[in-house]
């Protein structure tokens, strides 16, 4: 029957770039894929529909990922995070307007029932933060530690959850794993999503780098467009990079400064900025995503007064330079490039913390 979920997402697949041009219009077409910012139309090019394919099963045409945060799904999803609904009635209403499908009869005899949070609302996201607990002498904290991060700096906005699920796909089991979970927050700190780090509770491995050995060990839920995992309260100065790892190693160097980590590139390009600032640092990544959203952060910012300087890193990240070249290269190559008003402001408060980092 039409009405059945599974021949929704068929009959979408079917329709795959109509469905990509009319709810992702901020894409475009590259050969068999649709490349968007994000599930939510954020402009980019980091998640990718596939638009021909089979019908099920590997390489289905609808199926879309998001390489920078490793989400992924149907036609469906696309069109409820598009549209901002929550009830998969609501959804489904959508996809048959879309369709030009008969609407089903209303069921009168349905009991009305409060529904729980939609697995992907900022109301899921603040549940699960809840839930979670502090970091401290958890495997999320032996996590960063062994990543190189031996001095944790403001992270309430960080917490541990031992056993938060994980579903590969929606045709297999939930699994559950240990995971760092980070609040994102808007500009008045409200909590907008949540983004899971999987662990591996084996511990650390060079070739893993800690997470999970699951094929996407990092996903967000919630509202992410303009909003950032923060620590510190950003007021006229502040930095902003792609992910945690990064932002907690230059948080070594530079521990006095407010920080955002984004979720990824075009997150990070998208980042919202508070009235009062008046300088931004920007940690890219060494890879064309990190440079097209530093070039677009650069002009967002510069359009509005903001001064703009790209921190680069000597390796792919900083966390990388932490981890490959030692807490003393990385303020090294930092000290080089911040405005030189704010050594004495940032960086000469490093210098006690990061020995102690050495130390401990």
């Amino acid at each position: 029957m039409a009405n059945k979920v599974s021949d929704l997402a068929h009959r979408l697949a079917r329709n795959a770039e109509a469905v990509c041009r009319y709810y992702l219009d901020n894409g475009r077409r590259e050969g068999r894929y649709w490349m968007i910012g994000d599930v939510r139309n954020t402009p980019g090019r980091s998640m990718y529909v596939r638009l021909k394919g089979p019908d099920s099963g590997k390489g289905a045409a609808g199926k879309w990922t998001d390489a920078a945060t490793g989400e992924h799904g149907d036609l469906l999803d696309i069109i409820q995070e598009s549209c901002g609904l929550i009830d998969f009635a609501d959804v489904a209403t959508e996809a048959r307007r879309f369709l030009s499908l008969p609407q089903p009869e209303p069921d009168y005899t349905a009991k009305r029932q409060s529904a729980p949070a939609s697995t992907g609302s900022p109301e899921a996201a603040r549940r699960l933060f809840a839930m979670a607990k502090p970091i401290s002498g958890t495997l999320a904290e032996a996590y960063l530690r062994e990543r190189g991060i031996t001095a944790l700096h403001e992270t309430s906005s960080l917490r541990f959850h031992p056993s938060c699920y994980y579903r590969p796909n929606e045709h297999s089991p939930t699994e559950a794993w240990p995971a760092l979970i980070a609040a994102v927050t808007d500009l008045d700190g409200t909590i907008t999503g949540a983004h899971r780090t999987w662990l591996d509770p084996n511990g650390f491995s060079e070739a893993t780098l800690g997470k999970a050995p699951i094929d996407t060990p990092r996903r967000a839920i919630g509202h992410l467009l303009g909003h950032a995992v923060r620590f510190g309260v950003a007021r006229d100065i502040m930095a902003a990079g792609e992910g945690i790892e990064t932002v907690q190693s230059l948080k070594l160097v530079l521990p006095n400064m407010p920080m955002a980590a984004a979720l990824s590139a075009a997150h990070l390009a998208a980042i919202l900025f508070p009235d009062t600032l008046r300088r931004l640092y920007i940690a890219c990544d060494d890879d064309p995503a990190g440079t097209g959203a530093m070039e677009s952060l650069v002009d967002r910012a510069s359009a509005v007064g903001i001064e703009a300087i790209p921190l680069s890193p000597l390796l792919g990240d900083f966390n990388e330079d932490l981890r490959r070249r030692g807490i003393d290269v990385l303020r090294q190559n930092v000290r080089v490039q911040i405005a030189p008003e704010d050594v004495d402001r940032f960086l000469f408060a490093a210098g006690s913390a990061g020995r102690e980092a050495l130390r401990g």
